[in-house]
């Protein structure tokens, strides 16, 4: 009987067999839409953190029709504290328009999926792998470093230059393993680079390509993937108002459906106190800013600055007649919290009232 090929699939392949992760919820039943939405759930996010979001949205949205069907609040508030929200709009846009143009479910196409909002090239491959076993390549963040080490591949990953060479690098490796296995070999690569050849102290003695690898050899895991050029993350300040009638409902707006946490309900905020004084005055009446009761500040890091944001607490406060309830601002009883998209920091702050 002859000996199965030693390549670097079939190396993976034999690791995945023992020690990669066969039990995730996306996995059984491992259907297209389930696979689609844990690809979205698992960019920049880890798996641990994702699973119990998932569990949830399943359970709220149990098909892509029922997600095309939801309103933006609802697939919003299942989806808050996950972070990245603009991957929450894509993936409901994404549905709407599988529903459209698709019949309700995801195309067997990688153009047609490519084009859905929200799946890049690396997410449409993941998709068609392990929801068809088809032979397509993934290059994710686990993916990148596990090939920038084994083929000693210098050069920040994300410039298009080292980029198009990794591209080159696993279109070729997913040309090796055997047909019947390509959605475990997609599954492979994340799960190895998720759990042993990792960012930080990666697991080389323990590594099945450990005789092959470049940054083995030379000395090199720690400096490979060349890291991203530095740069110092700009800091900004906010000033938000926590405003509750005389009821005790809280005052929350909608944030515009493009920018930080947008769509999301959120509280009054403007970048000056001289901004949110004016809308204070215009917005409500019978109350004046310098009422207000400072509470803690908030630090918030985002993907290309790091938010300061003030929360100003104002009891018994009325909308003027002209302002009342609408689309965009609208009073809300503590009970129904849980039903709104609310960004993290927000939640966590009237959680703690």
């Amino acid at each position: 009987m002859s000996q199965p090929p030693d390549t670097f699939a079939a190396r993976l392949l034999a690791w995945f067999d023992r020690h990669g992760r066969h039990d995730l919820p996306w996995q059984h039943p491992r259907t297209p839409y389930r696979v689609w939405l844990s690809e979205i759930m698992l960019q920049q996010t880890q798996v641990a953190t994702v699973i119990p979001y998932f569990q949830r949205f399943v359970a709220a949205f149990p098909t892509l029709p029922d997600l095309a069907a939801a309103s933006t609040d609802a697939v919003m508030a299942h989806w808050a504290g996950l972070g990245y929200y603009a991957r929450a709009r894509n993936l409901h846009a994404a549905a709407r328009l599988c529903v459209e143009r698709h019949g309700g479910d995801l195309p067997h196409d990688f153009d047609a999926l490519h084009a859905l909002p929200g799946i890049g090239r690396s997410t449409a491959g993941a998709i068609l792998s392990q929801a068809w076993n088809d032979r397509a390549p993934i290059l994710d963040g686990n993916v990148k470093r596990v090939l920038t080490r084994y083929h000693g591949i210098a050069g920040y990953p994300g410039l298009p230059a080292i980029e198009k060479q990794l591209w080159a690098l696993a279109e070729a490796h997913v040309q090796e393993p055997p047909g019947g296995r390509l959605a475990d070999y997609t599954q492979a690569q994340m799960d190895f680079g998720a759990t042993l050849c990792t960012r930080a102290n990666p697991a080389c003695v323990l590594c099945p390509l450990q005789d092959a690898c470049v940054a083995r050899r030379d000395g090199l895991t720690d400096a490979l993937p060349t890291p991203r050029p530095g740069k110092v993350l700009p800091e900004r300040e906010a000033i938000a108002l926590l405003l509750e009638n005389a009821a005790g409902e809280i005052l929350l707006q909608r944030r515009p459906p493009t920018g930080i946490w947008a769509s999301l309900w959120t509280l009054p905020q403007a970048d000056t106190e001289t901004e949110l004084r004016h809308w204070l005055a215009r917005e409500t009446e019978g109350r004046d800013f310098d009422d207000a009761e400072a509470m803690p500040l908030i630090v918030h890091t985002f993907s290309h600055y790091r938010l300061h944001l003030q929360p100003m607490r104002l009891r018994k406060v009325a909308l003027r007649d002209a302002v009342r309830d609408n689309d965009a601002l609208r009073w809300i009883a503590r009970a129904q919290l849980p039903t709104l998209g609310l960004p993290a920091p927000i939640r966590k702050l009237l959680d703690n009232l």
